[in-house]
């Protein structure tokens, strides 16, 4: 009995491994069958999102930076009108002022030169008898 259980054993295994042997080859085909339909499948690919995002805030970025850069500049250049307006005054003023001190200088000039006029055309006696005038009474020379 050994002889024909061991037969018997080998012809189970030699089945069994046919049928193991002709299950994985089932498996294997239709599994690349699974994979051929997979791969020839129609497929439809999106862009990604991030790209338009990315894009639509650099636009909204480089917009705000433009509208800033523009507000920005006119600011400027109101603060630097502003400031040649105020040196221009402060100039005007001065020169204004520079006017009125030699205008009043003229006039002092001009007075102090009447005044030194009226004072040698007033005098009744020269320069060298000055001392001399002092002894006089000024109310006897009028007479």
């Amino acid at each position: 009995m050994m002889a024909d259980e061991r037969n018997k054993m080998r012809e189970e295994m030699l089945n069994a491994d046919a049928e193991l042997d002709s299950a994985l080859r089932d498996f294997k085909l239709s599994m690349r069958a699974w994979s051929e339909a997979e791969l020839s499948r129609p497929r439809t690919v999106k862009a990604p999102m991030r790209t338009a995002v990315w894009r639509m805030a650099a636009g909204w970025a480089m917009g705000c930076v433009l509208v800033l850069g523009a507000g920005s500049a006119g600011v400027y250049e109101h603060g630097r009108r502003v400031e040649t307006a105020r040196e221009q005054a402060k100039v005007a003023a001065e020169q204004e002022a520079q006017r009125k001190l030699a205008a009043q200088n003229a006039a002092l000039d001009e007075d102090a030169l009447l005044l030194h006029v009226d004072s040698d055309v007033a005098r009744q006696v020269p320069a060298a008898m000055d001392p001399l005038t002092g002894l006089v009474d000024a109310g006897e020379i009028k007479q």
